[in-house]
């Protein structure tokens, strides 16, 4: 479907940012690169093997306790784990996060057609943050506002709901972009449209 049709009727445009805007994997692959070089560094051990081990493990299980996993098969010091969750949050990367193509043509179109963009990240903020300035956004940065979920400590949607109060909108003048079923019952609750962020190509 033409993402155009998605929004044809809306004023306002809400994004997730991991998975929606961009693979999250490509932010976490990179961290992970410069984490094993920083061992490397620091105790002569092979950043590629390291890197090697805690990709396919990534892959195969997510990066739930990925740090310990690694420490056990390297034979790490606890006290890397600090460096370990610094690096998520600070990281300056290599490579800038690139959108996802027909996420960003359509976000160009929504920008054409003067609707708002607005980002509801769920997430650290510091990393969330990180993350959105090291995004290649080709010019769309000065039309997105964004909000941390985990900042304002309150649910989506309730977020949802007050950016609709302060545009002045109704829940049928938004569309949700998400890329999970927590997303999808957030907008549903307050009966905003709610779009699988695969399912809009050009």
């Amino acid at each position: 479907m033409d993402a155009h049709q998605f929004a044809k009727d809306k004023q306002v445009v809400i994004f997730e940012l991991d998975d929606v805007l961009f693979p999250e994997k490509d932010y976490l692959l990179q961290v992970y690169y410069l984490f094993a070089q920083f061992i490397e560094y620091s105790e002569q051990k092979s950043a590629q093997a390291i890197l090697d081990f805690m990709r396919l493990e990534y892959e195969s299980n997510g990066a739930e306790q990925l740090f310990e996993k690694t420490a056990i098969q390297f034979d790490l010091a606890d006290s890397y784990k600090h460096n370990f969750d610094l690096l998520h949050q600070n990281a300056r990367l290599p490579l800038k996060l690139l959108l996802f193509k027909n996420m960003l043509a359509f976000m160009q179109e929504l920008v054409v057609d003067r609707k708002k963009i607005f980002i509801v990240t769920a997430g650290n903020p510091i990393q969330q943050l990180n993350k959105i300035k090291q995004t290649e956004w080709n010019g769309l940065e000065k039309y997105l506002t964004v909000f941390f979920v985990d900042e304002l400590e309150k649910p989506k949607s309730e977020i949802y709901q007050n950016l609709l109060f302060n545009n002045n909108l109704s829940p049928k003048d938004a569309l949700v972009v998400g890329a999970n079923k927590f997303d999808e019952a957030q907008s549903k609750l307050i009966n905003i449209p709610y779009i699988v962020s695969p399912k809009i190509y050009r």
